[in-house]
């Protein structure tokens, strides 16, 4: 028996407990799998109630509240380090007790699915193929019966060693077993170096203007500070990323890079490699388990020097982090709805502040709470008021809905306008931030309409999927061909949706691509791709889709921007809700004129003389923010 005190060990599970739970960790554990730790930071497998589950350890000591004899045992150490840093594990406990949220809930949350299930973490190390020495005598006709080994030989010839998963990207794993089990090749792992690359560039940085010279000289490299860019739709926010990251970068420190949305990932990510010679990792929703522990560990071990992901992505580990951008800072993505709900972009400045390194809110429309943060000394104000490369903003026009006929939601004077846009060989994009094919479901003889039935809200035809859905809970039935009150046959879907105007512009427009943009039309693996591949081709082509349109794409073709419905945000009973509109409405509009041709933007309206739209038209974003910030602090 040891006469050395016993080791407990306080740790979190998934559990909505509002509290952490002390553990003993028997000598076996500890003896039995001496590089596994008891360490702050590491998982551990234990009993809870009746399950086992995987938890992670938050203290260690020698004593408890609680009789030591009654503690049950720590089933199984799990790591042979830490998960997370110091810093990091800060963030968390600091985030848990601010947003009112058990600790062991909200750090399982945002970990990748595999660790959370207890999986060990896999090998930092990556496996490498080489010629053996039989291999490096081959001839050249040795394997000509079998050209794709032959070919694959020549390729370690050539290069000496080549990663596995350059390999198997065209060669099948069959191939490699076949030159293994010939002793022709052989693999090896090779240990990741986070050291940073000399050639860190691709290509050149763009020559900057006066305004973004101005904005990057202000930015300081050490130590902590929350800069606001606030730049107008094409003024070159992401060239001032780019240079920053790449500044940072020859610091031999890493960037972490938000997005709100993640259909902006395949062209910030794009942009990010055509200028990087780094490894860079994504971190979203749309990966699968394995690909998403996959990238975490690149990022936590130093072996990616670019991190880009959504809102989640604010708690992955970095060990040399040197800037944090966020870029659409206003957007509601980054604030988690569900389960551990938190605000990404706050989240960032405290992580920042704890890292001590510079943070950088950038957005067209910056959120009321920015700009007051910037008034009050918090933040520093950095302003980019022109478009690069002599760009013209768009020039907008209201529609007066009382005095037009419409079909779907579009006017004719908007039809009219398309019809010339497309004619002179540009693109269209027409918003409507509402998806499905109508709002309702109502019958025209008792007046039934379709509710749902678990939260009372209205359900929305989507006459492609043949059901009406629930926006809210997720609820869903088939569309009744009775009205199940009156067994009237009269059903009106009342309203348009994307999918009811989508269907009358390509019946409008039969020879030109009408592509529909929305949660539910990029549902498929690389649909957005698809999509956008069509609109950079530069081909004639209208755009219909919700606010997944509106942030932060650059299409180069668009000329003509048209808001269907600009009346929703004018009478929300939400305090936010004239700020939101202010800002959807200006970053769609941004959408339009980016290339060598002027654009313009139609805005659809029952109130033409309202106000607020008069005041955000002629004086602009910043103007109306300031009005509604000189509201809200009265």
């Amino acid at each position: 028996m040891s006469d050395l005190a016993p080791l407990v060990v306080r740790i979190a599970v998934p559990s909505p407990l509002r509290r952490i739970f002390d553990y003993l960790v028997p000598e076996n554990v500890l003896n039995d799998n001496p590089e596994k730790k008891a360490d702050i930071g590491c998982r551990a497998l234990v009993t809870f109630g009746r399950r086992k589950v995987t938890g992670l350890i938050v203290g260690t000591g020698t004593t408890s509240d609680f009789d030591i004899n009654k503690l049950k045992a720590v089933e199984q150490l799990l790591d042979p380090a830490p998960l997370l840093p110091e810093s990091l594990f800060t963030l968390f406990i600091w985030a848990a007790n601010y947003y009112q949220h058990p600790i062991g809930d909200a750090l399982f949350s945002t970990l990748p699915i595999l660790l959370r299930k207890g999986d060990p973490l896999p090998d930092s190390s990556q496996r490498y193929w080489q010629l053996t020495t039989k291999g490096k005598g081959l001839g050249p006709s040795s394997l000509k019966t079998a050209p794709s080994q032959q070919a694959l030989i020549e390729q370690l010839q050539t290069r000496g060693k080549v990663k596995d998963a350059t390999l198997v990207a065209t060669y099948s794993r069959a191939i490699l077993s076949s030159l293994e089990s010939k002793e022709l090749i052989e693999a090896l792992m090779v240990k990741i170096s986070p050291d940073c690359q000399d050639n860190i560039l691709k290509e050149e940085a763009l020559t900057l203007d006066s305004c973004q010279k101005k904005a990057i000289d202000s930015i300081d490299d050490h130590g902590f500070n929350a800069y606001l860019l606030d730049g107008v739709t094409g003024s070159g926010k992401t060239e001032i990323y780019l240079q920053v990251i790449e500044k940072t970068l020859r610091y031999g420190r890493q960037a972490l890079v938000l997005i709100p949305e993640i259909s902006l990932t395949p062209q910030t990510e794009k942009r990010f490699r055509d200028r990087f010679h780094v490894p860079l990792v994504t971190l979203h929703s749309g990966l699968t388990d394995k690909q998403r522990l996959t990238a975490w560990m690149s990022a936590r071990s130093g072996e990616a020097k670019i991190i880009l992901g959504t809102r989640s992505a604010i708690f992955t580990p970095l060990p040399n982090p040197g800037v944090l951008i966020l870029d659409e800072e206003h957007d509601q993505s980054y604030k988690q709805q569900e389960g551990f709900r938190y605000s990404a972009r706050d989240l960032g400045v405290i992580r920042a502040r704890q890292e001590n390194i510079p943070i950088i809110l950038g957005s067209a429309t910056p959120s009321i709470e920015s700009l007051n943060n910037c008034e009050k000394g918090r933040y520093k104000h950095l302003f980019l008021k022109h478009r690069a490369a002599n760009a013209i903003q768009p020039e907008w026009t209201l529609i007066d809905l009382k005095a037009e006929q419409t079909e779907a939601g579009v006017s004719s004077s908007t039809l009219l306008a398309i019809k010339q846009t497309i004619a002179n060989g540009h693109q269209v994009l027409v918003f409507l931030n509402r998806r499905g094919f109508a709002p309702a479901l109502l019958c025209h003889q008792c007046g039934w309409s379709a509710d749902c039935h678990q939260c009372d809200s209205r359900l929305t035809v989507h006459r492609a999927r043949g059901r009406l859905i629930c926006h809210h809970c997720d609820y869903q039935q088939r569309i009744p061909h009775l009205c199940p009150t009156c067994k009237g046959q009269q059903l009106i879907a009342a309203g348009e949706g994307t999918e009811r105007s989508e269907a009358y512009l390509q019946q409008c427009f039969p020879t030109t691509k009408v592509l529909r943009v929305d949660r539910d039309s990029t549902r498929k693996k690389g649909a957005m791709k698809e999509v956008f591949d069509i609109v950079d081709s530069g081909d004639p082509c209208i755009l219909i889709g919700t606010q997944m349109l509106s942030k932060g794409h650059h299409f180069a073709n668009v000329t003509l921007v048209a808001v269907l419905d600009a009346d929703s945000g004018l009478f929300s009973p939400d305090f936010r809700g004239h700020e939101k509109m202010g800002q959807l409405l200006t970053q769609v509009a941004g959408r339009s004129g980016r290339g060598k041709i002027p654009g313009r933007v139609l805005i659809q309206t029952h109130q033409p003389e309202h106000p607020l739209l008069e005041m955000l038209i002629e004086k602009g974003y910043s103007y109306f923010a300031a009005q509604l910030l000189s509201e809200r602090e009265l």
